[in-house]
């Protein structure tokens, strides 16, 4: 007997079936996810020096802080709009 999980899971998988990638698009993917880490280190450790010359200043250090998430969730978006035209090159989902 199934589970209410499993159920659900092989329902899924009959109105949306999961479409498979190919080499070129997982080492795609790959390159996109590495470029979008390694810019979100860069923020992350430029700003996170800005804060600590900022320590005195709280407010100065909220405004950072502030500044490095929203850079984070920008570089995330991008990240997955980059990703979407990759998927949407060959109709995958």
């Amino acid at each position: 007997m199934k589970s209410a999980y499993e159920l659900a899971m092989s329902r899924l998988a009959k109105e949306a079936p999961v479409a498979k990638l190919t080499e070129s698009q997982k080492s795609q993917m790959a390159e996109i996810d590495s470029e979008i880490t390694a810019k979100i280190a860069e923020k992350k450790i430029f700003l996170e020096g800005e804060m600590s010359k900022a320590r005195i200043d709280p407010e100065a250090q909220d405004a950072l802080q502030r500044q490095l998430s929203s850079e984070i969730a920008r570089l995330e978006e991008k990240r997955e709009e980059k990703k979407d035209r990759v998927r949407k090159e060959s109709g995958t989902p």
